[in-house]
């Protein structure tokens, strides 16, 4: 370890730097979802299927906000089930941390089981199993690694989805506006207003307000993952500005990767030529006339699913699962650092728990992504509640003058919050009316019974658990000691 790197004050190195976390929050932000999963918002929506990107992608925004407040008020690693521990009672704190972690480990296998299927594309013939092996084997080793590598392993992973997009976006503007191409003949920005369209209302709400709701929750899973960059704060260097500037940026990332390449995707195709079989890129590529278009984008989403897995599978629940050691919720091995300042018995770990993936791939690899997609949905809007619940019990303290003020703040942080975790509620419900996403309501309350039966038993049985108890007062301890260095500032500094 160079002596010039910085530890935390729970031993892990501050190795990111600002570009690295900036990057992960777009790629965070960029997943799977988007290049595969828009034809089915088409589908069903039609060009207002933008509209939906917007409004959830506003929400998003509102959430990372809060994120960002909270980890400004005070860094940890883990952030989701500390907050949540914090200002939600030990239950929710047990719930959220355990919660999280075997989410974003299914969630790996699911980017795993993508992995074996896109592999496919090349090699037909060779095991589905195999391949999510070998990618799992590799994204733990790449994690055990000093996190400086994994920073740049997932800039470039970004990096690959940006050119995609942008690329995309450039020639689909130099189609429509010049005319170029096997589609310059029919490209038009008036596409996505076409009225004479078969069998709809035609305009930009071809299925009228039905099809737009039934929409957002297609939106929503596609941005699964934006909250990822709360789990590299402890770990980056001048947080205090590379966390803002991450979090700031995302309005424009939004805006430019979502709105713009789905507007250019049904101005270059017509929209009721997509369907959520195919993706709406590789058909797109094809009609601006660029050569291999489907094996550029089948290697595009396959560094999507290897960076997806690799930062929130890995990287993140190692790191959750750090936490939950430190907080006498897990064994205390899970806590201890390697020689690079990495919890590799957290990695490892986490790579075990998606070992099942790779043996549910031998066993069922036709409907392995099904079935744990299906598990994996519910997944974003919890972790989005829990960070907006958090924030608002948070906002609280400091009005009660019992926390500190954060540095960055949610502006209209009094309504907002609430409004968002009224969306996301909302959600919820239009979800009962896909029939595909109803899976994942009938799964929660056993879900929720599961989790809330380990806090009890971990009440019980666990000999650390009163640790975890013990923690809010060394909450209150630290928050009073903040309270008391920022008056001291203030005495000594009156302007």
């Amino acid at each position: 370890m160079s002596k010039d790197v910085q530890l935390t004050d729970e031993g892990l190195a501050q190795g990111l730097q600002t570009r690295h976390t900036r990057m992960i929050a777009i790629g965070g932000a960029i997943g799977v979802g988007l290049f595969l999963g828009s034809g089915a918002g088409i589908e069903v929506a039609g060009p207002s299927l933008i509209l939906a990107y917007a409004l959830v992608g506003a929400f998003i925004f509102v959430v990372m906000r809060a994120l960002g407040e909270l980890l400004l008020y005070r860094p940890v690693s883990g952030s989701f089930a500390d907050y949540a521990r914090e200002f939600l009672g030990p239950a929710c704190g047990f719930v959220t941390g355990w919660g999280y972690w075997i989410t974003w480990g299914l969630i790996g296998m699911t980017e795993i089981t993508a992995a074996g299927i896109f592999v496919k594309f090349w090699f037909p013939g060779f095991p589905q199993w195999i391949t999510a092996l070998i990618a799992l084997v590799v994204l733990v080793l790449l994690n055990l690694a000093k996190v400086g590598v994994f920073g740049e392993a997932e800039f470039w992973f970004a990096s690959i989805k940006i050119v995609a997009i942008l690329g995309l976006i450039a020639g689909g503007l130099t189609v429509i506006l010049f005319g170029l191409g096997p589609a310059g003949g029919s490209a038009t920005f008036s596409n996505l207003f076409a009225l004479d369209v078969p069998g709809t209302a035609g305009g930009f709400l071809p299925f009228g307000v039905l099809g737009f709701l039934l929409a957002i929750q297609i939106a929503v899973f596609s941005y699964q993952g934006s909250e990822l960059v709360g789990m590299t704060a402890v770990e980056t260097k001048d947080r205090e500005r590379a966390i803002p500037k991450a979090i700031n940026s995302v309005p424009l990332r939004i805006v430019l990767f979502y709105l713009g390449s789905l507007a250019v995707l049904m101005s270059v195709v017509p929209w009721p030529q997509f369907n959520s079989e195919d993706s709406p890129f590789v058909q797109a590529l094809t009609q601006i006339g660029v050569p291999a278009a489907a094996g550029i984008l089948n290697f595009v989403v396959l560094t999507s699913a290897l960076s997806s897995c690799s930062a929130g599978a890995l990287y993140s629940n190692a790191r959750l699962l750090k936490r939950l050691a430190d907080d006498g919720m897990a064994p205390r091995r899970f806590g201890a650092l390697n020689a690079n300042r990495v919890p590799a018995a957290g990695v490892l770990a986490s790579g075990s728990f998606m070992l099942f993936g790779v043996v549910l791939n031998a066993v069922v690899p036709e409907q392995a992504f099904e079935y744990l997609l299906a598990i994996c949905s519910l997944a974003a809007l919890w972790t989005w509640g829990v960070i907006l619940a958090c924030h608002i019990a948070y906002r609280r303290k400091v009005k009660a003058g019992q926390r500190p003020a954060s540095p960055y703040q949610l502006p209209a942080a009094g309504v907002l919050a609430p409004a968002g975790i009224v969306f996301l509620a909302t959600v919820v419900v239009l979800m009962a009316f896909d029939e595909s996403a109803r899976i994942a309501l009938f799964a929660l309350p056993l879900w929720a019974a599961l989790l809330a039966a380990g806090y009890f038993l971990s009440r019980r049985f666990n000999p650390r658990h009163a640790e975890f108890e013990q923690k809010s007062e060394r909450d209150e301890q630290y928050a009073r000691r903040q309270l008391q260095r920022n008056a001291e500032v203030t005495t000594a500094d009156p302007g």
